[in-house]
């Protein structure tokens, strides 16, 4: 059965659009705010495939973190100092950005502290972390305010409950949010602003004229907008070809509620490829793709049982010895990588834009990046 538009749905939703933002995730709706907080007049249409923002937006974690100690010192090795610290600053101005925006209540924000973990096999990590923090701490004082924003706890592991690791270090500022009430909250101010946003609505293809862009959707239907913004991140290949992204899909599992339990704040192992969480007094674990990174480069949900018996293992052996639980809830999620950490926010011909490649740090500059896609489609 073919399908038109009305001229109703035409003429209230389709006409007239300055405009479109593919993705409304946390970059897509902060491009959207920024966009209509500035220019009113503005007509601005979100359009997301999925009922929810497909992605990461969320499905991920809800860690408001900068990255830790190993991340920042295994980016030393392959970014410049000014490359590694100004992406630092970028998140930690984000997460600020954010919780400016929705205010901490609305977005259930807890300085919690983040941990990383380091077991007998990762000695020499830890031993090199521990001669560097000194150095890093120094260049994130501007940034952060503190004079020691990692510090080291030597046996901090037993007060959570660890098992087989000896040495923690503590990111003094790190966070955690519940994505959930984000994303709604920012769902209910981009309405509050007149952002017009459409769900199950799938971008079959964006064809750029002169003077507009033409986008195809739901089977080569076609409405005209002046600029689009791309904001699909790790889904963004599908619509842009010639930009340095990949997808990599990211497995989680929630488990039951576990009384007593130990575990608080935000946790980090493997240079942040494996974290977990306390939430609700269950424990929400992730990661370990680097165990698959051929088979987790794809944007197709779904779980490979490599990751899952990784994942249990980890809750069985270091987090929940001896403790009894169930995996109640698991998912997985598309995050936006590439060779280079920075975000992409360019102009990728004359009126699209491309906001993508969060690098799994969603939360953190998810807001920033909206606001930068804003700047550049005002200044057109």
């Amino acid at each position: 059965m073919k399908y038109e538009f009305s001229y109703w749905e035409y003429e209230s939703f389709l006409k007239d659009i300055d405009v479109a933002i593919i993705g409304s995730g946390i970059v897509g709706l902060s491009a959207a705010i920024q966009l209509k907080k500035r220019k009113p007049k503005l007509k601005v249409l979100v359009l997301e495939r999925g009922p929810l923002p497909l992605g990461a937006s969320t499905r991920n974690a809800g860690f408001a973190c900068i990255g830790s100690m190993t991340e920042i010192m295994d980016d030393l090795l392959n970014q410049s100092e000014d490359e590694v610290f100004s992406l630092i600053q970028k998140r930690y101005n984000g997460l600020r950005l954010l919780r400016t925006t929705l205010g901490d209540k609305n977005i259930r924000y807890k300085r919690c502290k983040g941990y990383e973990l380091f077991r007998d096999e990762d000695k020499e990590a830890f031993d090199k972390c521990k001669d560097q923090i000194s150095y890093v701490n120094t260049l994130l004082q501007p940034i952060t305010g503190k004079n020691s924003t990692f510090h080291v706890v030597e046996n901090g592991h037993r007060s959570f409950g660890l098992s087989g690791c000896n040495h923690l270090i503590v990111n003094e500022i790190e966070g955690s949010i519940h994505v959930g009430e984000m994303m709604k909250n920012l769902i209910k101010l981009a309405r509050e602003n007149d952002v017009e946003i459409l769900s199950g609505v799938n971008v079959n293809d964006i064809i750029e004229a002169s003077d507009c862009v033409r986008i195809s959707v739901n089977d080569h239907k076609f409405f005209t907008c002046k600029n689009i913004i791309i904001a699909t991140n790790g889904l963004a290949k599908h619509l842009i070809k010639d930009v340095e992204i990949k997808p990599a899909r990211n497995q989680v599992l929630l488990t039951s509620p576990i009384p007593n339990l130990k575990l608080k704040g935000t946790f980090h192992y493997k240079k942040g490829y494996v974290y977990f969480r306390n939430v609700e007094d269950r424990v929400l674990i992730g990661g370990f793709r680097h165990l698959e990174p051929n088979a987790e480069e794809t944007d197709v949900f779904g779980s490979s049982e490599t990751i899952q018996d990784a994942l249990r293992e980890f809750l069985n052996v270091v987090i929940l010895k001896g403790l009894s639980y169930k995996i109640e809830h698991k998912w997985s999620g598309i995050l936006g990588v590439g060779d280079a950490k920075a975000p992409i926010v360019k102009m990728v011909s004359p009126h699209c834009l491309a906001a993508v490649r969060l690098g799994g740090m969603g939360v953190a500059i998810g807001s920033l990046v909206g606001r930068e896609a804003a700047d550049l489609i005002l200044d057109l």
